[in-house]
């Protein structure tokens, strides 16, 4: 009866010690497939990140038919549109467009839009501010993206548009087949930029200039020109920061008081970006039209 008693509690207690291990067992095995399960969701979802990171190639079908859409502000520069207004056939330069350069040797040029939404004038043109700067354009092809800089030398007129291209630049990423592409823009200098200069860099005095009233603008710029300042050599003065002219885009208004003036003065521009130019000139000087001085 004793050994009963004993064989039974016996039984008992490795019961129990079982059922604890199966227990723990099943802990482990549980908390080893949340583990399990944890990491291959993280896996995924890096898998998931990378081959969304990396699936964007800028390969397309129908590239050449992208849906207008308004265009799409950057903190340096946009995405939207890519389309062209120049022969790809002819690849003619830039004839100065709304920028009012004339007749230039630049190849490699476009136009910026105006607007974001139609009518706004919240583009970066903003009369002609941006003009001289150059944008490095990535477009979606059936090979990919594909890359050319440019020269902003005009506004868009499309009210979908983003850049308008010139005829070389379009046929270096639409080859034949062109259209509305969709891409993205990025405003870099023009410094060591093929095909984006035209000349060297100067500054042009507007037909009809007189004694009474100037306008200039610099042509073929680093980058574009966001102020001239003008003041006359050696003197201790505070140089005086030219108005934008209202008479035509792309252009400074010299103070009067300068072109009746035959004294040396500085003309001081400084760019978007880079180091500043400046020129000694007669202050007479700027009274004439059609003059171009080279810095």
């Amino acid at each position: 009866m004793k050994f009963s008693c004993a064989f039974i509690l016996l039984c008992l207690f490795l019961a129990a010690c079982g059922s604890d291990s199966s227990n723990n067992a099943t802990a482990e095995i549980s908390s080893e497939t949340s583990s399990a399960k944890n990491s291959s969701s993280s896996i995924v979802k890096a898998e998931s990140s990378n081959s969304q990171s990396s699936s964007d190639n800028g390969v397309c079908t129908s590239c050449d038919n992208f849906t207008a859409a308004d265009p799409v502000l950057t903190k340096n520069g946009g995405y939207g549109s890519i389309t062209t207004y120049g022969s790809i056939s002819a690849k003619e330069t830039s004839f100065g467009g709304a920028c009012n350069y004339g007749q230039t040797n630049i190849q490699y040029y476009a136009a910026i839009h105006v607007n974001v939404s139609p009518g706004d004038n919240l583009g970066p043109w903003q009369g002609g501010a941006i003009c001289g700067a150059c944008v490095r354009v990535k477009a979606r092809t059936p090979e990919g993206f594909k890359e050319v800089t440019v020269r902003i030398t005009d506004r868009c007129p499309d009210a979908n548009c983003g850049v308008d291209l010139g005829g070389a630049p379009a046929y270096d990423i639409m080859g034949e087949k062109v259209g509305r592409y969709s891409g993205e823009w990025e405003f870099v200098s023009c410094e060591n930029v093929k095909g984006v200069w035209g000349d060297s860099t100067s500054v042009f005095v507007k037909e009809g200039a007189s004694a009474y009233w100037s306008i200039i603008q610099v042509r073929n710029p680093k980058d574009a020109v966001k102020e001239i300042s003008i003041v006359k050599a050696g003197a201790n003065d505070l140089p005086e920061a030219l108005k934008f002219a209202t008479e035509a885009e792309n252009f400074w208004t010299v103070p009067k008081s300068v072109l009746q003036n035959d004294s040396d003065y500085l003309l001081q521009i400084q760019y978007r970006s880079g180091a500043p130019d400046t020129l000694k000139i007669k202050g007479s000087e700027l009274a004439l039209g059609n003059a171009n001085y080279y810095i």
